[in-house]
């Protein structure tokens, strides 16, 4: 299939047969020449490309030059007569060859019977195969081809693009005419087995066109999707050229325009990609998008990096293709092959109707005539749960008509209202954001999402562009309505039924990344452009304070459960002043549990949300016992040591020795862990009074519960390096730390929790498993001396592409005296093993740790003093410290 007004004129520069006949004729062999000269074909190519050539040129280009040197090779053998031939199928049958695509060959018998072609069929491809030709090849009579093709969609698929290359014309025309629509494969089936084929292979890839690492052949929106709109309009109209497909109603010129650049865009970077890696390669791993970035022009600006630019092409392009595929299809499903059927039909009002589930215009002027319908119909679709989509010929009337959404139509009341109308119907609103999204509307409507669209972060934590991660907070805040919310979600869930206007958490969410890729802290251009739109759309100022409050904010809540220690009370009191009152907390709450989840599937797990609650829990009763009356350090000790030994009484432990422990540990113990915690761990102690050996506590959360990591609970003698030695033997387990409370009694002794999760992000709960993680330890652990070895597993591909710069953040923790080390680096196996060898090499002490791995980096913190207690107050001590830890992790790994 060409592209759009595109002729392939032969080039002789590229391959001039009769000088190649020449050549072949003074040869002693002739494979040394058919390597020259595919040598020198792609040499050339390839020094085009760079030069900026038209790639169908290129990609056309080499089919022309293999069909002539195939041609050549055919010549080359004796062939007994005419009943077989050579054709090109598949790509190659278009006539599109990359530089390592397969060459699809299928050598064609008129009759069954093959004896008489076996020894010159067998030494054709052998000398194929010898000149280094990278072919793909079948040996098919036309009684086969028949049976094949009529068993397999793959196959008649392949036949239908076919030419013949060498040997009679006859025999292909004969195949073609046993593999019409009339004989096989009628257009309504073929379409139905290709739809089937397109959805399995779009839910390989998540059904998503934004992936970190797509594939352009295969993934939604890839060149696959192009293939199947020629496929389908091939085997119904029987047509080569896409110039036909809109002659005969399928496409329009402007669908034509998308499906050539989008198209050309990708052979680009396919190319690029088969020429880099010297294999067919169509995978766009990290390593290949920043070369192609350069290669293609692009440069880094302050705002964004060349290879997000780059990126961000890519994914506009695939977007508007996976859309216009989506269309297409519809289109043919509905006009074509179901055009005579009669669907219920029911009329919503004088501008559209219901026909068959799906919303359609009930006249092709309406957009034109009434400008406010291209928002009327997405409310109507929020309002009627009951419509499916839109029909098809709807929305090519949208694409066509989208371009009226300008500043005029932006100002004018009636489509602000209508706007706002859709954000407080009650429906499935991130539905319909998403269908606008797809046909072009949001981003009309709302420019700044329109810049948005497209835009990715080039790390491995924000693993998809800005407005597919906007749109995926949106169906979140949707799920939390939902069954399915309550179970997994129980806190945001419950929150977002008493939100006094659900409305505002839509907007918020819309507007809490927008300002990316715009220079400066995104969060407060993001509440600069949600104030503008608030104002615009008649929203009250205190709404308007809120939802710009929220987006300013919408990092903060899930920073301070990550990095900082919300057992401490002061941090409480600074989120509770600066939230201000629950109703804040309750919508920030929801946001941020909605926007972790859509940053990264891997990112939310059961001990996060544990974070997420206890800081919401604390803050809220902070807010109501009263922002001028926070609950002081002395009386938290206090509530939790008396409500810790009435329980330990109730179960009849003996008080006297449960005082005497007591008295060895310090009031920080009783900062640090909840009532039920400092039972189960003094029982723990008691019971083990006398035995030499490290103990071990591992407590799991119970199946029933989706909240929570795996605790561990370490009381042994106090050593330099117990950090670094349970952290090394941890991660020879599969174990990963996410959180460390580390405490020394005044008898020496240790009372150091870990909360682990296993590999895959999930709590440990097998008592097998936690049976072997206890032995582990206490065998590790009885001689921390002995130092377990630190993990050097391979690094990932995917880590080592990324050059993350080792940072050190060191601050003063007054209240608590004691020092804040933040840690960002990059992450590897081992890592937070080496960290604590660092400390024990730097007599430091630590208190508390809070480890988050966050893609391609680690953004950890931790609570240090030296030895005796003191904070790390001189300053050359600490630029030794962070000199010697990023001496390590910038090169250890």
């Amino acid at each position: 299939m060409l592209l759009h007004h595109y002729r392939f004129a032969p080039d002789e520069s590229l391959f001039d047969v009769d000088r190649f006949r020449s050549e072949l004729t003074g040869s002693r062999s002739p494979i040394a020449p058919f390597k020259t000269a595919l040598r020198e074909i792609q040499s050339r190519l390839d020094e085009r490309f760079r030069a900026g050539a038209d790639i169908r040129d290129l990609v056309h280009g080499r089919a022309w030059c293999l069909d002539r040197l195939l041609a050549v090779a055919w010549e080359q053998h004796t062939w007994p007569d005419d009943g077989v031939a050579l054709l090109a199928v598949g790509g190659y049958g278009r006539g599109e060859l990359h530089p390592h695509s397969d060459v699809d060959l299928l050598l064609l018998l008129e009759k069954d019977d093959d004896t008489p072609y076996r020894e010159p069929l067998t030494a054709f491809i052998t000398f194929l195969w010898d000149i280094g030709l990278e072919i793909g090849h079948s040996v098919r009579s036309l009684t086969d081809c028949v049976r094949e093709a009529e068993a397999d969609v793959t196959v008649i698929t392949n036949l239908q693009e076919s030419r013949t290359l060498a040997g009679p014309e006859r025999l292909r025309d004969a195949m073609q005419a046993q593999l019409s629509t009339e004989r096989l494969w009628p257009a309504d089936r073929f379409f139905e087995a290709k739809w089937q084929e397109q959805i399995r292979r779009h839910y390989r890839y998540n059904n998503s066109e934004y992936h970190l690492e797509p594939n352009i052949k295969s993934s939604p929106g890839g060149l696959r999707d192009i293939q199947m709109i020629g496929w389908v309009a091939k085997r119904h109209f029987g047509t080569e050229r896409y110039e036909d497909i809109v002659a005969n109603g399928f496409m329009n010129d402007a669908e034509l325009q998308i499906l050539s650049q989008g198209q050309a865009f990708l052979w680009q970077v396919r190319y690029a990609l088969h020429m880099l890696t010297g294999r067919a390669e169509d995978r766009l791993q990290f390593d290949h998008q920043n070369t192609i970035a350069e290669l293609f022009g692009y440069r880094d600006t302050p705002e964004r990096l060349a290879v997000e630019q780059f990126m961000k092409r890519y994914y506009r392009h695939v977007t508007a293709l996976a859309g216009l595929n989506d269309m297409l299809l519809q289109h043919f499903d509905e006009a074509i092959l179901h055009s005579g059927e009669k669907l219920a039909t029911t009329e919503l009002n004088e501008r559209f109707e219901i026909k068959g589930g799906y919303i359609q215009a009930r006249r092709r002027s309406v957009f034109r005539d009434r400008p406010s319908a291209l928002l009327e119909l997405f409310l109507l679709m929020a309002e009627h749960p009951e419509i499916e989509g839109v029909r098809a010929d709807t929305i090519r009337l949208i694409r066509d008509h989208r371009h009226q959404i300008d500043d005029l139509y932006r100002d004018d009341l009636r489509h602000q209202s209508l706007f706002m109308a859709l954000l407080r119907s009650g429906g499935n609103v991130p539905r319909q954001l998403r269908r606008m999204n797809r046909y072009g509307v949001l981003g009309k409507y709302l420019p700044e999402f329109g810049r948005a669209v497209g835009l990715m972060q080039h790390d491995l934590f924000h693993i998809y562009t800005v407005d597919a991660h906007t749109l995926r907070l949106l169906k979140f805040i949707q799920c939390f309505r939902g069954p399915e919310g309550r179970e997994v979600y129980p806190v945001a869930a419950t929150l977002i039924h008493q939100l006094p206007k659900l409305e505002l958490l839509w907007i918020a969410g819309l507007f809490h990344d927008i300002g990316k890729g715009r220079g400066g802290d995104h969060s407060e251009i993001g509440a600069r452009d949600v104030e503008a739109f608030a104002e615009r759309h008649g929203l009250s100022s205190r709404d308007t304070r809120l939802v710009s409050w929220l987006v300013w904010h919408h990092l903060s809540m899930s920073m301070i459960a990550q990095k900082r220690d919300i057992t401490d009370p002061d941090v409480i009191a600074d989120f509770a002043r600066l939230v201000g009152d629950e109703t804040r907390l309750d919508y920030l709450y929801v946001l941020t549990v909605a926007d972790i989840n859509a940053t990264n599937p891997t990112l939310w797990n059961g001990w996060r949300a544990t974070l997420m609650r206890q800081l919401h829990s604390e803050t809220k009763r902070a807010l109501r016992r009263g922002l001028e009356n926070p609950l002081e350090r002395d009386d938290w000790v206090q509530e939790t040591r008396s409500e810790a030994h009435s329980l330990l009484a109730t179960i009849g432990a003996d008080m006297a020795r449960v005082d005497r422990l007591w008295e060895l540990l310090g009031e920080e113990y009783f900062l640090q862990y909840a009532p039920s915690e400092i039972v189960w761990q003094t029982q723990g102690i008691l019971a083990h009074e006398d035995n030499e050996l490290p103990l071990i506590l591992i407590s799991a959360p119970t199946d029933d519960m989706t909240e929570g990591g795996t605790k561990v609970f370490i009381h042994t003698r106090s050593v330099d390096d117990l950090f670094a030695a349970t952290s090394a033997a941890m991660e020879q387990l599969g174990l990963s730390i996410h959180d460390a409370r580390i405490a020394t009694s005044s008898n020496d002794r240790t009372l150091n929790t870990f909360i682990v999760l296993d590999e895959q992000g999930m709590a440990i709960r097998d008592p097998a498993r936690i049976e072997d993680i206890r032995r582990h330890l206490v065998e590790e652990l009885d001689d921390p001396d002995d130092y377990p070895q630190i993990v050097t597993r391979h690094t990932p591909r995917q880590l080592k592409h990324f050059r993350v710069a080792t940072e050190v953040t060191i601050e003063q923790d007054p209240a608590n005296e004691r020092t804040m080390l933040e840690l960002t680096a990059p992450d590897r196996p081992g890592l937070l093993a080496r960290v604590g060898r660092i400390f024990m090499e730097q007599d430091i002490a630590l208190s508390a740790a809070k480890i988050a791995t966050l893609g391609e980096r680690v953004e950890d913190v931790f609570f240090i003093t030296d030895k005796t207690g003191v904070p790390l107050t001189d300053p050359q001590r600490q630029q030794r410290l962070r000199e010697r830890l990023i001496e390590m992790l910038d090169v250890s790994g």
